[in-house]
């Protein structure tokens, strides 16, 4: 599958820098996910769990007060007030 290169940042730092196949989250118009050749574009995130799934099909899941999500052709940025991974993420 094809990836993209996925930034999650808060206050704190990067939470996650790297390569992504799919980044699910809930916009301000309900929820959504992003893949690799998305059309850019930009959004407020709400407070919601995000899913990060990445190549080898590990899927990381995290959970965020909301924020602001940047599509490009370069990169996807998630600027996020606050970001914590869930300890329960599965491999």
């Amino acid at each position: 599958m094809s990836t993209f290169k996925l930034i999650v940042s808060s206050p704190d730092g990067d939470k996650f820098n790297g390569e992504a196949v799919m980044l699910t989250v809930r916009g301000a118009e309900g929820d959504l996910a992003v893949m690799a050749g998305h059309i850019p574009f930009i959004t407020s995130v709400m407070p919601c769990e995000c899913k990060i799934e990445l190549e080898d099909g590990t899927k990381k899941t995290g959970q965020t007060e909301g924020g602001i999500l940047t599509v490009t052709a370069e990169k996807t940025t998630l600027l996020s007030a606050t970001f914590k991974f869930n300890e329960d993420n599965t491999d």
